[in-house]
């Protein structure tokens, strides 16, 4: 049936876009600099390490830095409604889209409950996803982070 609202009213989105939020765990040596290997598996050994102290040293948006910016920017019109599905598997995270917020979340992941309304900030679970729309009213560059 569609995307409802706790009302049980249809809600309409013009674009999907999903957000993968990942954590890095790259080992530095002990001057603080990253270290280099040769080879995946030489790495092993550290990069556990690393992962075991819960600390990731880079946190990206899918895959990459600057994988929403640039070219990688995600594009809306004025009047649109975009939904924001997001996810990260290792630990909580409130995901906020600077000059807008989220009309309707599902903080939860889950479409079949009613979704909170109007939220600046909304909190995804580690190992979850969440869903927010919204719907542009004025042009300008905002900031997923």
């Amino acid at each position: 049936d569609g995307l409802k609202d706790a009302d049980g009213n249809v809600l309409h989105y013009d674009r999907i876009y999903t957000i993968g939020e990942f954590d890095l765990y790259i080992p530095k040596d002990a001057n603080g600099k990253f270290k280099k290997y040769g080879s995946l598996a030489e790495s092993f050994g550290d990069t556990r390490e690393t992962m075991r102290g819960l600390i990731p040293s880079h946190v990206v948006f899918n895959g990459k830095v600057g994988a929403l910016t640039g070219e990688g920017a995600l594009k809306a019109k004025v009047g649109e409604s975009v939904l924001f599905v997001h996810s990260q598997a290792n630990r909580d995270t409130r995901p906020h889209l600077i000059g807008g917020h989220g009309d309707y979340v599902w903080e939860m992941g889950k479409f079949h409950n009613p979704p909170a309304k109007d939220l600046e900030t909304w909190f995804v679970r580690g190992g979850s996803a969440g869903a927010a729309l919204y719907t542009f009213l004025q042009p300008g560059m905002y900031a997923y982070v």
